[in-house]
Formats: structure tokens, C-alpha cells, sequence
């Protein structure tokens, strides 16, 4: 394996759904899918998934188990994940869980901008950002509510997270909404 090679989300999925069991990319997009993983990891690109997997084979991670050749349908590689792989992934899911990154989301990215634009601009779009919080977060709710009791909590333990720091960021954002419309939080704008 290489020293290049880093953890991405995607990867971790990948690799942990072929932990779970052997099978060809399609099935693994279908699955995160089916899973709701597809509202942590990014696969509306097929073309990300199978770079992916090709990457991981690349460096052993995964191997090909078997391909198959159906004349009605394009050839299917079946992937399984290598000792190597099992051992990689669990470095990862340690190292995501125990430590936090610095990920660069463009919305902090975008307040370390604020003054750029004035302060009644920035109420309207803070506005408009905590009410679209506030559809996500009962999306969620929604979403944790409906599931049956026969799953183990486990199951939705990321929904779960979701849902508190969409919470978080929608109480932060109503009590700069509140500073704001308060005159409590203002600056000059360029045009003054």
C-alpha cells in the first residue's frame, strides 16, 4: 500500500459495506443508497464510486472475487475486501472518529466574509439558511421517528448527529438573526 493513499468518506463506505459482503459497485451504490449512507457520503457521481474502487483495488485494499459475463448485461466485478483493507479501515474509522479535522466548509469560509455585504443582506440570507435548518432538522426528526424499533440505535447513530449540529447551527444562526435585527451586531458597509 501506498503512503499516498488517504481516507476519504467514500472509501470508508466502500470498504465497509464490502466488509459486510462481497459485491460489484452497482450494488455498492445501490446499498448506500438503500442505507440512507448516501446523506453522509457522496455517490450522485457513479463515476466517483468507481474511481474509488478502482483506487482501493489499486493499492490491495480490495480484490476481485469473480466477473461475470451475461450477454443481456455489462460485465459485473465482484470486489472483496483483502486483509489489508480490513486492517486500513479500521485505522480509518479510528482516526475519523477519535480525531477532529479541519474540513473547510464554505459557510464559515463565507461569515469570516461578512462584511462585504450589509447587514441587512445578512439577516436575509442568515434568515433564509436557519429556516432551511430548520426543514433539514425535521426532515430528520422525521426520518429517526419512522424507523422501527427492530433496528439497533446504531443504525441511525449519524442521523442522530446530524440532527444535533443542524439544531446547534440553527439556534447560533436565530441568535445572530436576533443581534442583528437588534442593531446589537452591525459594521460599516462600503457605502457609507
Amino acid at each position: 500500500m501506498s503512503a499516498s493513499l488517504r481516507s476519504s468518506p467514500l472509501a470508508l463506505t466502500v470498504l465497509a459495506l464490502l466488509h459486510h459482503e462481497p459485491m460489484h459497485p452497482y450494488a455498492v451504490q445501490r446499498l448506500i443508497k438503500q442505507w440512507g449512507k448516501d446523506q453522509v457520503v457522496n455517490v450522485s457521481q457513479r463515476a466517483g464510486l468507481y474511481r474509488t474502487i478502482e483506487r482501493l483495488h489499486g493499492e490491495g485494499l480490495i480484490a476481485v472475487r469473480e466477473t461475470s459475463r451475461d450477454p443481456a448485461y455489462p460485465e459485473r466485478t465482484v470486489y472483496e475486501l483483502t486483509d489489508a483493507g480490513r486492517r486500513v479501515a479500521r485505522e480509518w474509522l479510528d482516526q475519523m472518529l477519535a480525531e477532529p479535522k479541519q474540513e473547510f466548509p464554505q459557510f464559515p469560509a463565507a461569515l469570516s466574509h461578512l462584511m462585504m455585504i450589509p447587514p441587512e443582506d445578512a439577516l436575509r440570507l442568515l434568515e433564509r439558511r436557519a429556516e432551511r435548518l430548520a426543514e433539514t432538522r425535521a426532515g430528520l426528526e422525521a426520518s429517526l421517528a419512522a424507523q422501527t424499533g427492530d433496528l439497533p440505535r446504531v443504525t441511525a447513530i449519524e442521523s442522530e448527529y446530524m440532527l444535533a449540529v443542524a439544531g446547534a447551527e440553527e439556534r447560533w444562526l436565530r441568535s445572530v438573526v436576533d443581534d442583528l435585527r437588534a442593531g446589537r451586531l452591525t459594521w460599516p458597509t462600503g457605502d457609507s
